[in-house]
């Protein structure tokens, strides 16, 4: 690059300094707001009209595809086909969750029956595919729901869901770094203990180091900042393997299969059944990463669907198989619950079968890290975008074509969350956080099909905002009944449940749709985004209070952290993209849509401060 050329408002020779020394100031805080003392103080002198700005103001399909994708610098690269995305589903889905977390539900929630919590959960998760299907496919950005919640619910509400996207990758990677210690342990004949160093003075569920967790993440990281179709070539050929050792174990767990094991199927009752759905939704969690890829996709109106429902369909039927044949295999009380289905390949007398099932584990974890890195990346890219995070997280590197700033940043928060937390912790707060995000997506995605501003008349919109509130208002509460009443109490259903179903109705019937998809769509609108609003709300309230206090502190780290920053940086990038006119309807994207946030951030805020609340109280 020659002196004095100009690039991005800097010279050739700054942008050579600025490579040399590292960082500035404006790398992360470039937002007038933030030029000097005094304009930070008339900016927090002006949180109130600001906040109300951010909270109504919706932005637009090609604002996320062109004016904020900008702001990379660099384009990131299109070379995936739904034969990557396939294996990327697979490659994030099956890890930690079936071969951690079944052995400790089974033996201590639900029994044999855990094979009907992965049913539920798997239902779940299948709705919240279609969801985010559509909108992949609609807005291919590698926002994911970020981008999608900013087009329909507006900013506020993408920034509490992006807070807690965030959370979900940071704690999910961080359970299955520790999971691959349990595994790996196993495969040299020790226990896991035996690989981590004891913190005597720190609190118990905090104690234990694991140095092995921080090296696997750290080389997850070369991994995903070298080249996602690198990555992509190696997830699938790892996947293989994971395949075939996951048929092995399926096979080998039914040879030495004793109905007997069966005969006490639900020891824990339905309670149980949907405790551990609460948990093992966390065995789902990962396909949300590759709707992040749509923007590196080469043709996302065939590839995506193709690559998300086929792999959530292969991955509900391997989950089924796999715990039908633990607790075939093995009673119950007697399953281990750090690596289950090798001990259970030991107590049968086929101690060799050990070692392929730990290196199949140890594989699914492996992948399950990298297509989670490269998601997580993307989200943090995208949120970065629009300066609600620092710019500088935002670069994606002009050879590789991946955001390596954000990429390191998030797995070093991953290393140090998997060096310090027990699994268990983990397994709760993400499970929590993952649920709530779903449920907004499902929530936007009605949103969308029934309202456009201009087009929706006052009479539907206030249709539509009713039927959405009774909605999430018998979901929630069903799952406050559920965390409060005892095994036998149904009364409180026969009230909720005929209100959710009237609610959807009502939807069906006398609201029209506004928005018909143009490439590929949702089934059975409103029915099945409405039963996933549902179930994800209902599966909350199976979740402890300690999870939800975790959950709570982690939203006021969210919301200050939003107002003493996130807020007045993302409002000056926001003026400054509708003054300079950057792509294709900016500034309707940052004019306040006064006529959709009665809709749209009251319904959403109504169920951030009130659902998560009562469901707290259990």
């Amino acid at each position: 690059m020659r002196n004095g050329e100009k690039v991005d408002g800097a010279t050739g020779e700054e942008r050579v300094r600025r490579r040399g020394c590292s960082c500035t100031k404006d790398d992360f805080l470039p937002e007038k707001s933030f030029k000097s003392w005094g304009n930070y103080g008339r900016a927090l002198m002006e949180t109130g009209s600001r906040f109300k700005n951010r909270v109504l103001t919706r932005s637009l399909d090609s604002t996320e595809l062109q004016g904020i994708k900008a702001r990379s610098q660099h384009e990131m690269k299109k070379n995936l086909s739904w034969w990557d995305l396939i294996w990327f589903g697979i490659g994030a889905v099956v890890g930690a969750g079936i071969f951690v977390l079944t052995g400790i539900q089974a033996k201590e929630v639900s029994g044999p029956a855990v094979v009907i919590s992965y049913l539920v959960s798997g239902f779940s998760a299948m709705l919240s595919v279609f969801c985010y299907t559509e909108f992949a496919v609609e807005i291919p950005a590698a926002g994911g729901s970020f981008a999608y919640l900013r087009v329909e619910l507006g900013d506020f509400v993408a920034f509490i869901a992006a807070g807690n996207i965030l959370l979900e990758y940071v704690v999910g990677g961080a359970a299955v770094a520790r999971s691959w210690t349990f595994y790996f342990a196993t495969l040299c004949n020790h226990q896991p203990d035996d690989f981590r160093i004891i913190a005597q003075n720190m609190p118990e569920d905090y104690n234990q180091l694991d140095p092995i967790a921080v090296g696997v993440v750290s080389i997850i990281c070369v991994l995903a900042v070298l080249s996602t179709k690198g990555s992509s070539r190696f997830n699938y050929t790892a996947s293989i393997f994971h395949v075939l050792v996951i048929l092995f174990i399926i096979i080998a767990g039914f040879s030495n299969a004793d109905t007997k094991n069966y005969n006490n199927f639900a020891p824990f009752g339905v309670h149980g059944i949907f405790k551990s759905s609460a948990v093992l939704f966390f065995a789902y969690v990962g396909f949300d990463a590759v709707s992040t890829m749509a923007e590196e996709t080469k043709n996302p109106a065939r590839d995506i669907p193709v690559g998300l429902v086929g792999s959530m369909v292969i991955t509900i039927v391997a989950y089924c198989l796999l715990a039908i044949a633990l607790c075939l295999m093995q009673p119950y009380q007697q399953i281990d619950k750090g690596a289950p289905f090798s001990v259970a390949f030991e107590v049968v007398g086929w101690s060799w079968a050990k070692y392929i099932v730990a290196a199949g584990a140890l594989k699914g974890m492996t992948t399950v890290l990298l297509v989670g890195a490269i998601g997580q990346a993307r989200y943090l890219t995208h949120i970065a975008r629009t300066h609600m995070m620092p710019p500088w997280l935002a670069r994606v590197h002009p050879k590789t074509g991946t955001p390596i700033n954000a990429t390191i940043v998030m797995l070093t928060a991953t290393a140090i969350i998997a060096c310090f937390t027990d699994l268990a912790v983990l397994a709760g707060l993400l499970s929590i956080s993952t649920l709530f995000i779903f449920m907004l997506v499902a929530l936007a995605l009605l949103v969308r099909r029934y309202y456009v501003s201009g087009e929706t008349t006052t009479s539907n919109r206030n249709k539509l905002i009713a039927c959405i509130l009774l909605v999430l208002g018998s979901s929630i509460a069903a799952a406050t009944y559920w965390g409060l009443s005892d095994e036998n109490g149904w009364t409180g259903y026969v009230i909720t449940v005929p209100i959710w179903f009237l609610a959807t109705l009502g939807l069906h019937v006398f609201v029209p749709q506004a928005r018909n998809p143009k490439l590929w769509g949702v089934p059975l609108v409103p029915w099945l985004p409405s039963a996933s609003i549902a179930i994800n709300i209902f599966l909350l309230g199976s979740i402890d209070y300690e999870s939800f206090r975790r959950f709570g502190i982690w939203t006021v780290v969210l919301l200050l952290y939003y107002f003493l920053l996130g807020l007045h940086a993302s409002y000056d990038a926001a003026n400054e993209l509708g003054e300079n006119n950057h792509g294709d309807g900016l500034e309707q994207a940052e004019e306040g849509d006064g006529d959709l946030l009665d809709l749209a951030t009251d319904v959403a805020c109504n169920f951030l401060c009130c659902g998560s609340g009562s469901m707290s109280d259990q």
